[in-house]
């Protein structure tokens, strides 16, 4: 193959990029144009996938870390045969209802793995995929059966770098020894609004060493050569993820190479037309595309099906020298839960006391683990307090790196087939390496951390909903009940703030048997990700013989107590620990006559997806005078008390003093819930 040919199909890779960016008059010229050639390089040497399948389950993953240049991966796509990423796409760049947004969003058919955007995002979950990949290779795999077998590649920048998650995620994939784990950074010296060295100065190759990676340089990004032999020594690293620093210039062949302004505006019609003259290429048709580059780009489709059947040829293999760990795996990878996997759940008596949420979602974690081989997590350093340890099924460490017998580690095998994973005080990152672990399939990944710090993991729970991850976050300590660690870790608009983000469930359980409910919907949703409110302070077992049945969380709301023959005169709403304040109001309300109703409101979410009947049988419209009460910010409640209804919550910071006598000084108490319920029945 003459070296023409491959710079023809880079040139090719340019223009359709650049094309597309024209006519939208929108878009990032400068990537492209510079790193088009490592994008090249990628996709049509060393990236194993298989275009008529692109959800293969060992095909290698990449990852646009720098999401913005999104029409150089979409060009790439087209021409590697991925028949969802067709020419009219290209056309339709940033158009409504196109499959080639503004910036990559998962679409696994169109050949994109991951949703990227807001930079270094792309970097973490790159670092989540590699541990799964990891993990399943190290539990499954058999002398002669590399089943579970491939690299993770991301194109990253110098925002990328900069952003704090990625340094978080970079630190942690050094310490695991990712050697399956390859970046290729486009250090083109500029970024949106200026050159790099008025913000970034720092020795980057000096850093990355001392986080435990590997560094190599390709100093011309043009040299298909050098990028090859670059990649090449990356790949026969097992033991350190790398880093490729290529040099390149951003806009390369425009008139504003090198520049800020090609970063992130379309060329003037001008400069469009003197770039593809630099180029030699022809000035119409747009989307040009010669003959001998497509049948050399598509020759991936060929070489894809090729190393399809050549891996289920070995799965076959594998499956009839190791049925057991073949039939697990197989579940795995289509996402199916084992026939049993709720079986044996503990149900909780009131006779057994108070107990946290949290702690009983620790005991109900354990069991679910022993019957879904795919649940895998573990805390931000968190693991005592959120009660989130997998007793007995080993630390996720690289092997023999960490010394046995040292202290904190869980209990079990220390290496990849460990399921607790140890993200140690990193929030953010632990939230894109979740993200990571969900799209490579295989997994149910959960995170835990107290719900205060959730602010720190904002940006990859947004992309998980964004995405549709199927992610569990267990969030604990979940209100001012928390106490004398003062308002910095008491959170109050933490639940209402994720209840607005779309694809997202909150579920505050009221207690243990609520909890397990709450677990079951988790392990079960599809379709975005799941967060758990559980509680630090203990509070009671509600009494189901007495009360409403806990399984109806699973809708949301539901009526667990009532004392009215038709419809009562008031009702009282509250979620989580909460529940228990408007019981302990309605009996006092109950014996002096007065016709009540609580609903439990552990998920707003959860209750919306419910037919409008069902809503108005809980909440019936002709009740007006009703009050919900919950320690948290009131907005978002007056939607379900309606005009005459009213909210008894927390609008400002708490403080610190015992969890209970803030809670009370704060009017989270029976007292005031019945003074204001009187004073609205009087009305």
């Amino acid at each position: 193959m003459g070296a023409s040919l491959e710079q023809l199909a880079v040139n090719t890779i340019r223009m359709l990029a650049l094309d597309a960016i024209q006519r939208a008059k929108s878009g990032h010229p400068g990537l492209p144009l510079g790193a088009a050639p490592i994008g090249y390089i990628l996709f049509r040497r060393f990236l194993k996938h298989s275009p008529k399948n692109p959800q293969w389950f060992n095909r290698d993953r990449f990852i646009l870390s720098a999401g913005h240049g999104s029409a150089m991966l979409y060009a790439l796509l087209y021409l590697c045969g991925y028949e969802k990423m067709s020419l009219e796409e290209l056309r339709n760049f940033r158009q409504w209802g196109s499959h080639t947004p503004g910036h990559p969003e998962r679409c696994l058919e169109c050949g994109i793995e991951t949703t990227t955007g807001p930079l270094g995002q792309g970097f973490a979950t790159g670092v989540g995929v590699a541990i799964a990949e990891a993990h399943l290779a190290a539990r499954f795999n058999r002398p002669g059966f590399p089943v579970i077998d491939h690299y993770t590649y991301a194109l990253v920048s110098d925002g990328d770098l900069m952003e704090g998650v990625a340094y978080e995620a970079a630190s942690l994939a050094g310490h695991l020894k990712l050697g399956k784990l390859i970046y290729l950074y486009d250090n083109n010296h500029i970024s949106l609004s200026g050159e790099t060295r008025i913000c970034f100065t720092e020795d980057v190759k000096a850093r990355f060493l001392a986080l435990g990676w590997q560094v190599l340089e390709v100093e011309d990004g043009n040299d298909l050569a050098a990028l090859s032999r670059a990649i090449e020594e990356a790949r026969r690293d097992t033991e350190h993820p790398s880093l490729i620093m290529v040099t390149t210039h951003i806009g390369y062949g425009s008139p504003k190479q090198d520049t800020f302004e090609v970063h992130g505006a379309p060329l003037k019609p001008e400069e469009a037309v003197a770039t593809k003259e630099f180029f030699g290429w022809p000035l119409e048709p747009e989307f040009y595309v010669p003959e001998e580059v497509l049948a050399h780009m598509r020759e991936v489709v060929r070489e894809g099906e090729e190393k399809e059947r050549e891996w289920q040829k070995l799965f076959e293999a594998y499956s009839r020298e190791y049925p057991k760990e073949a039939e697990t795996l197989r579940m795995m990878m289509e996402g199916k839960l084992p026939p049993d996997w709720d079986k044996d759940l503990p149900v909780f008596e009131p006779g057994a006391g108070p107990v946290a949420t949290r702690s009983v979602g620790g005991k109900i974690l354990n069991v679910l683990a022993d019957r879904i081989p795919g649940l895998i997590g573990g805390s931000a350093d968190l693991d005592p307090s959120t009660s989130t340890v997998l007793k007995g099924k080993g630390s996720f460490q690289a092997p023999a790196s960490v010394p046995s017998g040292t202290q904190g580690l869980v209990d079990g095998p220390i290496g990849y087939e460990g399921r607790n994973i140890a993200f140690g005080v990193r929030e953010h990152a632990m939230g894109a390496i979740l993200n990571g672990m969900a799209i490579h399939g295989g997994l149910i990944p959960f995170g835990a951390t107290f719900f205060v710090f959730s602010d720190y993991m904002r940006p990859a729970v947004r992309i998980a909903a964004l995405s549709h991850c199927k992610v569990i976050y267990v969030w604990t300590h979940d209100s001012v009940g928390v106490g004398e660690d003062g308002p910095t870790h008491q959170p109050v608009e933490h639940l209402m703030s994720f209840r607005v983000m779309p694809n997202m469930v909150c579920i505050r359980p009221a207690d243990a048997n609520e909890t397990r409910e709450a677990w079951k919907v988790a392990i079960e949703r599809q379709g975005g990700p799941v967060a758990l409110i559980l509680t630090r302070q203990n509070v009671p077992v509600i009494d189901q013989s007495k009360f409403g049945k806990a399984e109806g969380l699973r809708k949301g709301a539901y009526v667990l107590a009532d004392n009215s023959q038709g419809d009562p005169e008031l009702i009282l709403i509250a979620s989580g620990s909460e529940v228990h304040v408007a019981l302990e109001a309605y009996e006092k309300l109950a014996q002096e006559g007065v016709r009540v109703r609580v609903v439990s409101m552990p998920s707003f979410e959860l209750f919306e997806e419910q037919p409008k009947s069902y809503q108005e049988e809980v909440l019936p419209p002709g009740v007006e005078k009703r009050i919900a009460i919950e320690a948290g910010a009131t907005l978002g409640w007056y939607k379900y008390v309606g005009t005459e209804g009213e909210v008894i919550g927390i609008d400002r910071f708490g403080a610190s003093a015992p969890g209970k006598t803030v809670l009370e000084k704060l009017g989270i108490s029976v007292e005031n819930l019945l003074a204001r319920a009187k004073a609205m029945l009087s009305r």
